[in-house]
């Protein structure tokens, strides 16, 4: 009775997670929706709580975290709040509330639905965009080629989402929701409950939430089997967060991977990572020279 209790308290933990960061979104006092610092803190706190459920519930003793894969993916982590949240802040953002102000464009109706409505809104106008993104990376080889290196990567962990090459993760990044007057608590919940689902999702963790939840939401089951090794299996369950997507456009997949990675599953440097889009271009100017080199003999 106290193991299946135990079992049950686990599998609950990302429903619970989520109702924590939502509740804390819904409550917090406007200096603190307003803050960068709070913002921070809070996604900070999510995967750093995530990482350190993997200690005590650890999914796969092949994905246990070592020092290597962790400063690797707090790099990353780093980097995006930073340098990708700017570019996607000034190459997409920026242009788009321009061009909403210019257009007169205005949607106080979405501002004025039921708060936790908009906060499913904010969620489903960025994950509708990431899942087709994410889609196109898997059925297009020149997407492919800057989405790859995230495939690369040899096990799964809570940081692991943030890992890839910087072009993918701009990309990745890029959603429509400024064009809506949500209130700004709801627009944080979203991309909390964002980070919540996501994290989960790529984390060591040995929880299975219940279906209420796993019907809608990606879980580590279905996101490890995306990462399977044959790319094949890979153009499946490209929802990050919302697994829902894939149920309603036929890309799910049930099923489950402990064996992940890509090509030889040989794991990539971050050098190898940045230039793994231009590879083929460096082949090929590199054949073009020794080609050269070869006639001028």
């Amino acid at each position: 009775m106290r193991s299946g209790a135990a079992r049950l308290a686990v599998d609950l933990l990302p429903p619970a997670m989520l109702a924590l960061v939502v509740t804390f979104w819904a409550f917090a006092p406007e200096a603190w929706v307003k803050s960068t610092w709070v913002v921070i803190g809070v996604s900070t706190a999510i995967t750093f709580t995530i990482l350190l459920l993997e200690i005590p519930f650890e999914r796969h003793p092949g994905w246990r975290m070592t020092r290597r894969e962790f400063f690797t993916d707090l790099f990353y982590v780093v980097l995006n709040a930073t340098i990708i949240s700017k570019a996607t802040n000034f190459f997409a953002e920026r242009p788009l509330e321009s061009a909403k102000e210019a257009l007169g464009l205005a949607t106080p109706w979405a501002g004025e639905m039921p708060w936790l409505l908009q906060v499913a809104f904010v969620v489903f106008l960025i994950e509708f965009g990431q899942y087709w993104m994410h889609r196109l990376m898997h059925n297009s080889t020149p997407f492919w080629l800057t989405h790859a290196p995230h495939h690369h990567i040899t096990q799964l962990n809570a940081m692991k989402g943030a890992v890839g090459n910087p072009i993918e993760l701009w990309l990745i990044s890029l959603s429509v929701v400024v064009l809506f007057d949500f209130q700004q608590s709801a627009v944080l919940a979203g991309y909390s409950v964002l980070g919540v689902v996501s994290t989960f999702a790529h984390a060591n963790v040995r929880s299975d939430p219940p279906l209420f939840y796993s019907l809608i939401f990606t879980t580590i089951r279905h996101h490890s089997l995306h990462h399977s090794v044959p790319y094949e299996d890979t153009r499946c369950n490209y929802g990050n967060s919302l697994i829902l997507l894939d149920r309603i456009f036929g890309t799910y997949k049930e099923g489950e991977a402990s064996i992940v990675g890509q090509d030889d599953r040989r794991r990539l440097s971050i050098r190898e990572q940045w230039l793994f889009p231009f590879v083929p271009l460096i082949e090929r100017m590199k054949t073009a020279r020794e080609r050269s080199a070869r006639a001028a003999k």
